[in-house]
């Protein structure tokens, strides 16, 4: 069979991201066998079961890098709390309150989705990877039961490349199968000679495929089918150079966030892991020798006299050895002077070293018994502020394309119902509500209520001070800053009504209070005139005023 030609400089494209790739993989493999040895399958090939933990000596890397991909999951994406919710780009259309209860509705149905999907045990699979290799890869894909499904890719099986923009847009996966399951999705007429023979022979038998997601080139915006869309998706047998199943993807199924990246760096990025691994490799290798030296303070070597002793030495406890009475012949301990607390100290400075490499101060809050609760507040923004950086990249490169990337597969679904007519056409926005994130945005409510402070003895002189404030604004600006839900505001219209509901009845209340004032007035008065009638003046003029 004659090799495709597309195939071919498909494989000639492969080629080209494994070796670009090829200078990371050992120093993820180092990485690995520290920190997270479970996916410690980069460069070596090992069988499912077997031990991965033999460098292993201390696990202060390991507990931290769990405990930074944990903080990671809940700061973010937490299942217990909100932590996204839609708005319209146009500001104006926010404030209405069809709006409002159109975006409500479109967030609680995302979340019902996302909780009824694998989102949860697959992003935490992406922190820890992000966390340990600087580059993680999560795989979106529509399912008629969920809505969605997610995959978090092993970085071994992917080879990424960037656009113009330094955003990953396309990803090599190669991946192991059985001849079986390529049988089932590609159809038997499909798949190449030797997965058929395989088929038949050995249907459990592995086979390798490479999975292609990237931009399409030829694409047309004016045809709809699964061949022209804006990414390719093509399964492919690099073995024999044969396109298996190809379709597309209206938006990049993939998110491939990183931790940090280097300017020059193309693809992959770098993780607390990398930054911590010298101090890890110390550390193990410190504790090994602390190990061996407990190891020899209570299994010491033994003096013995080289004459006189037959019978092996029994060193179990209760052991009972023989020596001629009346000589110095003694089974003795050899001082090798094994006790060394400058080693201790030592190892746990290097240990404070890899917890501050994944942020671990940060993350533990040390409350003291003195603390009020003003300043645990305080404490927690400002240990999330220095997260800052990290959230930024998380937002632009996982957050944003997961959550557009899922809005639109249930759209497709017809999911949501119908937005009004009034704002159809309107653009989509994400606001991030995470704890991470109002954490981020909790400096302005500060400097808010720090105005109101220094603003508070001037109003009493003057307090004319408070027309130079936009309480509509202001107010406005608040409820965006602390992620408060819309379920507990209302919207423009509403407020106007409520204002004008207000108007009215303080118009009410001022005519019934001057209507009281007037027959208060008159019933002082009617005395005085029946005085006057009843002295003979019958004509009351007016007074001047």
């Amino acid at each position: 069979m004659e090799a495709d030609p597309r195939a071919e400089a498909l494989i000639k494209r492969y080629t080209t991201l494994q070796q670009q790739r090829s200078h990371w993989e050992s120093h993820w493999q180092e990485v690995a066998d520290f920190v997270i040895p479970r996916k410690a399958d980069i460069t070596k090939k090992r069988t499912a079961g077997d031990k991965r933990s033999e460098l292993i000596f201390d696990g202060t890397a390991i507990h931290a890098a769990e405990l930074m991909a944990a903080s990671l999951h809940g700061m973010l994406t937490n299942a217990a709390a909100p932590w996204f919710s839609l708005r319209y780009e146009d500001d104006s259309f926010n404030g209405d309150d069809e709006a409002k209860e159109w975006l409500e509705g479109a967030t609680l149905v995302m979340y019902q989705h996302l909780a009824r999907s694998n989102f949860q045990e697959q992003i935490h699979e992406l922190y820890a990877d992000l966390v340990t290799f600087g580059t993680a890869v999560i795989f979106i894909e529509d399912d008629k039961n969920n809505g969605f499904r997610f995959s978090a890719r092993h970085i071994a099986e992917c080879y990424v490349s960037e656009d113009e923009d330094g955003r990953v847009d396309t990803v090599f996966r190669k991946y192991k199968t059985t001849a079986r399951a390529a049988v089932r999705q590609f159809g038997e007429q499909q798949v190449t000679q030797r997965i058929s023979k395989l088929f038949t022979e050995d249907p459990y038998a592995e086979i390798e495929l490479l999975h292609i997601v990237m931009p399409r080139d030829d694409y047309n915006r004016r045809k709809k089918n699964t061949l022209n869309m804006p990414f390719a998706s093509i399964y492919m047998d690099a073995e024999e150079k044969m396109i298996l199943g190809e379709s597309g993807y209206q938006e990049f199924a993939y998110c491939v966030p990183r931790f940090l990246k280097g300017s020059f760096e193309i693809g992959y990025g770098r993780s607390p892991s990398m930054t911590a691994l010298s101090d890890t490799k110390m550390v193990n290798k410190m504790s090994e020798v602390v190990i061996r030296a407990a190891q020899l303070q209570i299994h010491p070597p033994l003096m013995v006299p080289d004459d006189g002793f037959m019978a092996p030495v029994r060193t179990t406890p209760g052991g009972i050895n023989f020596y001629r009475s009346g000589t110095r012949d003694r089974i003795e301990p050899l001082n090798i002077g094994s006790n060394n607390p400058l080693g201790e100290n030592q190892l746990e400075q290097r240990r404070q070293a890899i917890r501050a490499a994944f942020y671990v101060d940060q993350l533990i809050l040390g409350q003291g018994p003195q603390m009020t609760a003003t300043e645990v507040i305080q404490r927690t923004e400002e240990k999330m502020r220095l997260l800052g950086p990290v959230l930024g990249r998380l937002q632009a490169e996982l957050l944003q394309p997961l959550i557009n990337r899922c809005f639109a597969i249930l759209s497709r679904q017809k999911k949501f119902v119908p937005p009004p007519e009034s704002l159809s056409g309107g653009d989509i926005d994400i606001e991030y509500v995470s704890p991470l994130a109002k954490a981020q945005r909790s400096g302005d409510v500060q400097a808010v209520m720090q105005m109101f402070e220094f603003l508070a003895p001037l109003m009493e002189l003057d307090p004319g001070v408070v027309d130079f404030l936009d309480m509509d604004g202001l107010a406005r600006h608040v409820i965006k800053v602390t992620g408060t839900p819309a379920v507990v505001t209302r919207g423009d219209a509403e407020v106007a009504e409520l204002r004008e509901q207000r108007a009215q009845q303080q118009a009410q209340q001022q005519e019934m209070a001057m209507m009281q004032q007037t027959a208060q007035a008159a019933g002082q008065a009617a005395p005085a005139i029946k005085e006057l009638r009843e002295g003979g003046l019958e004509t009351i003029e007016a007074i001047p005023a």
